[in-house]
């Protein structure tokens, strides 16, 4: 299993790297083989005089290069120009990348739709699994959140085709995984609600599952606006990372109205993983 993991260099980013049980839980699902990446934005010119960003970049990434090494993974180590969102989307589907890591720190749900920011694009446009790994918001010296990435999941569900899908990964995840909330939230708002059956029944054969891989399992009806539902579901259990797919709506509806996925991303305190729907 191939990850990509990007980096701006930044205290934010690089807590991920330097955290040794983060990498543990990357091993701990069946991660190899590393593709370290960092991106120079196309706005930084490279005729600026005395200043050689390849270079600086280069030698700074090697570092890091070393640690995951030293944590048992190959590594290929990428430096390379352009827009931070789409290189690093470009390069997992290059390599045959599994998942892809990015940390961040998060911003207000306004700055998120004012701004952009490459988690929040990525969350757009990933064409594998997308790990938000959540850094501390105010800090010289930022740490990750909830470093033991995959111990206690939520899972939240609309039984559509594409949450199945981030069902999925379970298949490995189980790995690393100890605890599981499964949650649906009922809401006469949206189109993607599965009618057929009882949700706490659909949950239930869900749970199943889980339980045979002796992962702890509860399960959890809500009702209300799903993102702000899944949120709240996330204070009330501590979870270290939410599992949730995404929709894969048209590319002007995400970029003028956003999504239940996106709206996560943002707004999560911990980690977020992000399964996008089938290339087929």
């Amino acid at each position: 299993m191939k990850a990509v993991l990007a980096t701006d260099l930044s205290a934010a980013s690089e807590a991920t790297i330097e955290n040794e049980t983060c990498l543990e839980c990357l091993g701990r699902i069946g991660t190899e083989e590393m593709h370290l990446v960092t991106v120079i934005p196309s706005n930084v010119h490279r005729g600026m005089p005395g200043i050689d960003f390849e270079t600086r970049r280069r030698k700074a990434i090697e570092k890091y290069e070393r640690v995951i090494e030293d944590a048992g993974f190959d590594v290929e180590t990428h430096v390379v120009r352009g827009t931070p969102h789409r290189r690093i989307t470009g390069l997992a589907e290059t390599v045959g990348a599994s998942l892809t890591v990015v940390g961040s720190r998060g911003k207000s749900p306004l700055e998120n739709r004012v701004i952009g920011s490459t988690a929040r694009n990525l969350a757009r446009t990933t064409e594998t699994p997308l790990l938000v790994n959540r850094i501390e918001r105010a800090a010289e010296d930022p740490a990750v959140v909830r470093k033991h990435l995959f111990q206690r999941m939520l899972y939240a569900t609309d039984f559509s085709e594409n949450a199945e899908r981030a069902f999925e990964s379970f298949s490995y995840l189980r790995h690393a995984t100890q605890e599981a909330t499964l949650v649906h939230v009922e809401t006469p708002k949206d189109p993607g609600l599965s009618n057929d059956g009882d949700p706490e029944a659909q949950l239930g054969e869900l749970a199943d599952q889980l339980e045979a891989w002796n992962i702890e399992t509860r399960t959890e009806v809500r009702q209300g606006d799903p993102a702000d539902e899944i949120l709240a579901a996330e204070e009330s259990h501590n979870p270290t990372t939410i599992l949730v797919g995404s929709r894969g709506h048209s590319r002007l509806r995400r970029l003028l109205l956003g999504s239940v996925s996106e709206d996560i991303v943002a707004r999560a305190n911990g980690n977020v993983m992000l399964v996008p729907p089938s290339r087929a």
